[in-house]
């Protein structure tokens, strides 16, 4: 779709309207849209509708873009990949929020916001969408894979599934929904493909899982102290602590909050080390979601050793492990 050429080279801020109007109304559009997801309007039902929309348009231009085309329907296709485009950044930064709540920055899952936040920006800049993504068949698929998988497996938790199900079952519905762009002779021979993928990113999920963050738990307190009393911590230490102090204590606690969704039960663990050396592995109280301070629980380490100075580091796991959050604290000679 091309503009006058006669009228925009006499009108520059008509030529800068439209080349960066559709990025400036799309961002607009998923600013809303993230203001939205803040007011705590139905995340399912959002997130699901936007899924679905998502997938709709895909499989209808993967199915007729060649008969339009070839009718002279280019504003058809156009509109759609548009639209194709406006919902896959809409849901990217619908989800966005609780990625960042959840990932940990000096953790190999900060990977993963980083590439959800790129793909929202890329979604919402016109000229750099229609350049790296639109003329790309491969790459439009695997960008609407990527926001269905992070849209899932932030839904799924929100009615009761656990992260690493959600997250598994994502990725594999993810790639199921792939199943129109391999259309060829047969729908037999695109679901076998899109099967074939579905079991791939699944077990790509599973070994890649520490790189993902299990959203939508995070960590919405996290302190060490000397001890834990009534769900409380006792002496709390303030970024570090001197080793004389903790030999007299002879034990160390980590105090978290758990932000969980009503309805999900997930089991947790706290993984200490110190100077990066495993020292314990205590599994704590399964979270219980739907407290909105989060659910509290702790864990005690006597294990100290006769070298107790050192960086300490307490990692919030899950089961399966993925990093919920991390706890640091120093205690010095």
């Amino acid at each position: 779709m091309t503009a006058p050429r006669a009228f925009l080279s006499r009108h520059p801020w008509a030529a800068f309207l439209w080349r960066w109007g559709v990025s400036l109304a799309s961002l607009a559009l998923g600013l809303a849209t993230l203001l939205v997801f803040r007011r705590g309007l139905p995340h399912v039902a959002w997130i699901t509708g936007y899924v679905l929309l998502a997938w709709l348009v895909f499989a209808a231009l993967a199915l007729l873009r060649a008969a339009l085309l070839e009718r002279g329907r280019h504003l058809v296709v156009h509109a759609g990949e548009y639209a194709l485009q406006t919902l896959s950044h809409n849901l990217f930064l619908f989800v966005l929020p609780s990625y960042y709540a959840s990932a940990t920055l000096t953790a190999p899952n900060a990977v993963f916001l980083a590439a959800l936040a790129a793909a929202a920006i890329v979604t919402a800049v016109d000229p750099w969408y229609a350049r790296l993504v639109r003329p790309r068949g491969v790459v439009r698929a695997l960008l609407l894979a990527f926001a269905s998988f992070a849209g899932l497996s932030v839904a799924l938790p929100l009615i009761g599934v656990r992260p690493f199900w959600a997250t598994e079952g994502s990725a594999a519905l993810a790639a199921l929904a792939l199943a129109p762009a391999f259309r060829g002779a047969s729908w037999r021979g695109a679901a076998f493909r899109a099967a074939g993928l579905a079991v791939l990113a699944a077990v790509a999920v599973w070994y890649g899982r520490a790189a993902i963050p299990p959203a939508p738990l995070f960590v919405a307190r996290a302190t060490a102290a000397r001890t834990v009393v009534g769900l409380e911590p006792v002496d709390v230490i303030e970024g570090s602590v001197p080793a004389a102090v903790v030999r007299e204590w002879g034990e160390l606690a980590a105090y978290t909050a758990v932000y969980a969704p009503g309805g999900l039960r997930e089991e947790i663990a706290h993984a200490w080390s110190r100077d990066g050396v495993p020292i314990a592995r205590i599994r704590l109280s399964p979270v219980r979601g739907g407290r909105a301070e989060g659910f509290r629980t702790y864990s005690i380490t006597r294990n100290l050793g006769p070298k107790v100075d050192g960086r300490y580091t307490v990692d919030v796991v899950t089961a399966s492990g993925q990093l919920v959050g991390r706890l640091r604290f120093t205690v010095t000679p």
